[in-house]
């Protein structure tokens, strides 16, 4: 079962906060909406469900069209059979795991042995079968998320939805939850939708991830495509860690000036001659070596001094003003702040990306 998102609109007033989104998830398919606070992911993702009326466009679950304003088309959420988890849960407080996780049933007049047959099915695929008779307030943080998984899945739904489901969980207990929705969706083969402004979350768990700004979106792609090809400064940015470096076309349109001087060569493939544009290093791309090197490949060097490290563990965070701008390159190397290093990079790891038009959004 597919869903299908067509120049979908909502507006609160006069102001627009999703604005002729179109997608489509395959059946079977996780897809992840990602983006910063306010960019229309939730409300996407709530238009879907049937708990925020559209303004514009058309939203299918399977064949079923559920919303079509134009065709004054609006089916109840409680009739969309889709399961969602919320941010916060929302599970009840007076009730039991098993009476929460069969309220859903309950709404759709499900007959008690239906009822009780698919609320176990629900609670063994959880693995929280043994604590049916318990109340939330005697569960874990982690067992409660899965209460709402199971009254997510509770009735094999058409469609499953993810409001950041693991933002209110700890470092350890989110990878270890992440990782089982994941499982569980595959096992379920149901389309998926996936709300979340964690970008790990996205690229790690996702099939494809759409990225939003402003209402709008903004790139489709694997994550490894929005990762290693992003088409724009804001995807550069947001997903995974970068660094930038203001650059003009050469003289002779052999390679890219930076504001240092350097010419350095880089992916132009996305770019189209006008505009500006930035171009971009991923801190794993760049290698870093002590002193002034000489002999290397022109273009593919930058000369810069240390500014600032950070030791995380694995790695330290060297920053280094170079190239006119504030690099950060990841290294197991020693060095120190103050050194004089030169930074080596493929050509294919410097890419361009492209800025905004002054004045656009």
């Amino acid at each position: 079962m597919s869903i299908t998102v067509q120049n979908l609109v909502k507006r609160y007033d006069s102001h627009t906060v999703v604005e002729g989104v179109s997608f489509e998830v395959g059946n079977g398919e996780f897809v992840s909406l990602l983006g910063p606070s306010g960019c229309g992911k939730t409300t996407t993702l709530r238009c879907i469900a049937g708990l925020e009326e559209a303004n514009g466009g058309t939203i299918r679950i399977g064949e079923t069209v559920v919303s079509a304003t134009a065709q004054d088309v609006l089916v109840p959420a409680h009739e969309r059979q889709v399961g969602m988890v919320f941010q916060s849960y929302a599970i009840w407080p007076h009730m039991t795991v098993a009476q929460n996780v069969a309220f859903p049933l309950s709404v759709r007049k499900v007959s008690s042995a239906d009822l009780k047959k698919q609320v176990a099915e629900a609670l063994a695929i959880v693995g929280l079968d043994a604590l049916k008779d318990r109340h939330p307030s005697q569960l874990s943080g982690g067992q409660q998320q899965r209460v709402a998984l199971a009254r997510a899945i509770v009735g094999r739904p058409k469609a499953l939805l993810f409001d950041e489901p693991l933002s209110n969980l700890d470092a350890k207990l989110r990878e270890g939850t992440g990782a089982e929705i994941r499982r569980l969706q595959r096992k379920l083969g149901v389309a998926t939708v996936y709300v979340t402004h964690d970008q790990e979350e996205a690229l790690s768990m996702s099939d494809r991830v759409i990225v939003m700004n402003g209402g709008k979106i903004q790139q489709v792609g694997t994550p490894k495509e929005l990762y290693r090809s992003p088409v724009n400064r804001f995807v550069a940015d947001f997903v995974g860690r970068a660094s930038f470096i203001d650059v003009t076309r050469a003289e002779g349109g052999r390679g890219w000036r930076t504001p240092s001087g350097e010419v350095i060569e880089a992916d132009d493939t996305l770019s189209n001659g006008s505009g500006s544009y930035q171009a971009m290093l991923r801190p794993e791309d760049i290698d870093i070596v002590e002193g002034r090197a000489t002999g290397g490949s022109p273009g593919r060097s930058l000369s810069g001094t240390i500014c600032e490290m950070h030791y995380l563990g694995a790695f330290t965070e060297y920053v280094v003003e170079a190239g006119g701008a504030r690099l950060k390159v990841h290294s197991k190397r020693d060095l120190v702040v103050g050194a004089s290093v030169t930074l080596g990079f493929a050509p294919e790891n410097c890419r361009l990306v492209s800025l905004p038009v002054a004045g656009g959004k």
